[in-house]
């Protein structure tokens, strides 16, 4: 076994005197890892395995709908930005850089996912790179440190093409054989356009892929304005043709940022009849995905952190939440109704990123909770304060 930071764990069977989304002081019951009841607080002392709550907020875990976990370098010394800054740049520099300091690995990826836990998340969709220098060892990595979590970390692999499709030959063998494994629930691709040259061949490829295997399919799309536009009306009608509604996922998408609002709307239209939905960074200089008008076309959006201290970027923390604030901050975002609606977006709102039809402080639903020392969720938002506790799957990852 690799020697990497093993979590700590303890089974909770009680969070008392916690108020979910900020409304009355209640006791939560949690068995089988999952919430047994929601009752009204008892003033009696707290037992073994139960947490004071203090009064609280409680929000569900946080979903990570968009990560990196193999790439990092978290937990090793400073690693300075080198390279060249476009997309193309970047994956060169990765490769050249990539096995000095041991990404992929165990040891890296379980770096990670402490800091995600730490911050909160206790669901995580990540893309894990798959090309033909590393094969599946990123996969094995991000199982392994996974795995440390026996269960109660909710860790999904989307098996990514960082080097592209069609212009490395044997990466689509290879992701048909990622897509087998039991943690990979979705296989990736990158800006079918700038990075493989040929946009249809790349998402027929890539489409294809998805209904054979059964798995989903989460592509990067980078490219601007109308170039962009075009690979998402592919993209629409393969799933519409291929009965992939509500598989396919557009992460960044800047494109739709950037067309005129007629334009926009009717594509956002025929993605959220399609069932194609959309994942952002919420990247900073760029204009930010349309919340109110994704919400109208039904298309959902989640949330994510990108990579964090990587060979692509110095920066990300891994907070989810972070990402929430700078969705909101960069879009304008300031009513009350906005901010709750950012706030549910990395949490319950973002359950369809891991494959869940709940994921709320509910009986029945799976025991991920978060409690900060905040006076309601807009408050949370705002502030950013530090997580007091966090539950996954029943189990205290997490104690400030």
């Amino acid at each position: 076994m690799s020697s990497f930071p093993r979590p700590a764990m303890l089974d909770v069977t009680s969070l008392r005197r916690v108020r979910p989304w900020g409304g009355d002081l209640v006791d939560i019951a949690i068995d089988g890892g999952r919430i047994a009841a929601i009752t009204p607080a008892a003033n009696d002392p707290i037992g073994i395995r139960e947490f004071d709550g203090r009064g609280l907020l409680a929000l569900p875990g946080l979903v990570n709908a968009h990560a990196h976990v193999d790439k990092s370098w978290w937990g090793l010394p400073w690693q300075s930005y080198g390279g060249e800054g476009s997309t193309e740049g970047r994956i060169r520099h990765e490769r050249e850089q990539r096995e000095a300091l041991g990404i992929p690995s165990v040891e890296r990826s379980a770096f990670v996912l402490r800091e995600l836990v730490r911050q909160g998340t206790t669901a995580i969709r990540t893309h894990v790179d798959v090309d033909n220098g590393v094969g599946l060892r990123g996969i094995e990595a991000v199982e392994e440190a996974a795995a440390a979590y026996g269960g109660a970390l909710d860790v999904q692999i989307v098996a990514f093409p960082q080097d592209g499709v069609l212009r490395r030959p044997g990466v689509l063998e290879l992701l048909r054989e990622a897509a087998g494994r039991d943690s990979v629930t979705g296989i990736g691709g990158l800006d079918p356009a700038s990075i493989d040259r040929d946009p249809v061949r790349q998402i027929d490829a890539l489409t294809a892929l998805a209904a054979e295997t059964g798995v989903d399919l989460d592509i990067h799309l980078h490219d601007a304005a109308e170039l962009g536009a075009f690979q998402i009306e592919l993209l629409i009608e393969r799933t519409q043709r291929l009965g992939l509604g509500g598989r396919v996922n557009i992460a960044h998408g800047f494109a739709v940022a950037q067309l005129d609002p007629a334009r926009r709307r009717d594509l956002l239209a025929a993605m959220g009849e399609a069932g194609v939905s959309m994942t952002t960074v919420a990247p900073l200089g760029r204009p930010q995905l349309p919340l109110a008008e994704l919400d109208a076309a039904g298309v959902r959006l989640g949330l994510g952190t990108d990579g964090i201290r990587d060979l692509w970027s110095p920066f990300g923390t891994g907070d989810t939440l972070g990402i929430a604030w700078q969705y909101a901050r960069a879009g304008g975002l300031v009513r009350d109704e906005e901010l709750l609606r950012v706030v549910d977006l990395a949490t319950r709102a973002g359950a369809w990123a891991v494959g869940r039809e709940v994921h709320d402080l509910v009986e029945g639903a799976r025991a991920d909770i978060v409690l900060v020392d905040a006076e309601n969720p807009m408050d949370a938002l705002v502030r950013q304060p530090e997580r007091a506790l966090v539950i996954a799957g029943g189990r205290a990852l997490h104690v400030a």
